[in-house]
Order: structure tokens, then sequence, then C-alpha cells
């Protein structure tokens, strides 16, 4: 795993170069989340009313907007005292797993209504942008990539694990989301994701006691 930013010393400096292992860990992370989030199940409907290549576009510029959005709050929680971020950041790892292990993650509340009978590009790109954007404040996945922003001291390699995961996502759910999801229970990808979450939050716990 690359290294953390408890692992180091006060004052260290932002990476400005690609962390792979980074990048993968993001990536994981964040795709196993939007898996059963209700802005999968939103793209999937939008997927069978509209051109999926219009849809997948406006999606993705509304997940690329969140990330920026995320990474700039993960940045700016490293602005104040190190160990209060390692514990405000432990404390949001702990509230995300707890989270997916009791909550709903909005599978009632993925619908797409009101959508505009024309089939344009521009339409259907800001009904999905629209849609994703609404739907993502204040999401477990949002909240993780600020997470990890605050975690790392490399939000390059923070945003675009984050950016590539959702982007994969919602290439999945437009493409075959609806045959796979019917096989593997969302529940369990929920628990899976929720178990990585609690293993962070410990393991920021551990670094503020040690």
């Amino acid at each position: 795993m690359a290294r953390l930013a408890a692992d180091r010393p006060a004052g260290v400096y932002y990476k400005k170069h690609m962390d792979i292992a980074i990048i993968a860990i993001v990536f994981g992370v964040i795709f196993i989340a939007e898996l059963p989030d209700k802005s999968l199940f939103a793209s999937l409907v939008l997927g069978t009313k509209f051109r999926g290549l219009y849809v997948w576009v406006g999606a993705a510029a509304a997940f690329l907007v969140h990330v920026v959005i995320a990474i700039s709050a993960g940045q700016a929680l490293t602005l104040l005292p190190h160990k209060l971020v390692e514990t405000v950041v432990a404390l949001l790892f702990l509230g995300g797993s707890l989270l997916l292990f009791f909550g709903k993650q909005g599978f009632e509340e993925a619908k797409a209504s009101a959508v505009p009978q024309n089939h344009s590009f521009l339409k259907v790109f800001s009904t999905s942008f629209g849609v994703i954007f609404i739907g993502e404040w204040g999401d477990i996945t949002q909240i993780t990539t600020a997470n990890y922003a605050a975690h790392y001291h490399n939000p390059l390699s923070v945003g675009l694990g984050a950016v590539l995961g959702l982007w994969a996502v919602t290439g999945f759910a437009i493409i075959a989301g609806s045959r796979v999801l019917k096989r593997v229970p969302g529940r369990l990808l929920q628990r899976i994701t929720a178990s990585i979450l609690l293993l962070f939050a410990l393991y920021s716990f551990w670094q503020i006691i040690r």
C-alpha cells in the first residue's frame, strides 16, 4: 500500500507525480462503492431511454466536477493540525462504513423521471449531468475521495483513481449493469465496501495512537 500521509512528518509537500499504487487503491474502492449506489441505477435507467454514449458523457462530466470538489475539500483538511486531520478522516471512514453496513444507498431513489422526449445530445447530456450531479452530493464515494485526498499527499493520483473508477462504473451500468446486478446482490457489494472503509478507519486510528 502506498505510504499514507500519517506516516509523513509535518510540513510535507504534495507529490505531483503519478503513483500507480494510490490510483489502484482509490479506483478499486470507488468502483466497488459506486456499484450499489443510486447513481449507478440512475445511469442504468437513463441508458435504457437514451443513447448510451450521450448518457455516459453527461454522467462522466458530472462525476469529474464532483471529484474536483472532493479533492479540494480533502486538501483543505490538510491545513488543519495533523492529528486533528487524521482524527476527522478516521471518523469519516468509520461513518462511511457504518452508513454502508446499516443504510440503504438509495436503491429506491434511482428513478430518472421527467426525462426529455427529444433525444438530442445536448438534452440527453444535460439530463444525465443534472441527475448525477444532484444525486452525488454527500455521497459515500465523494466523502471517500475527500478522505483519500487528505490521507495521501498526491491529489493527482487520488483524483485520477476516483474519476476512472466512477467512469468505469457508469460505462458498466449502461452496457451490462441490469444483467449483472440481477445475479450479484447489491447488499453484498455494500458490505464489501463497508469492510474496506472500516479497515482504513482502524488503520487511521492506529496511526493517531502511534
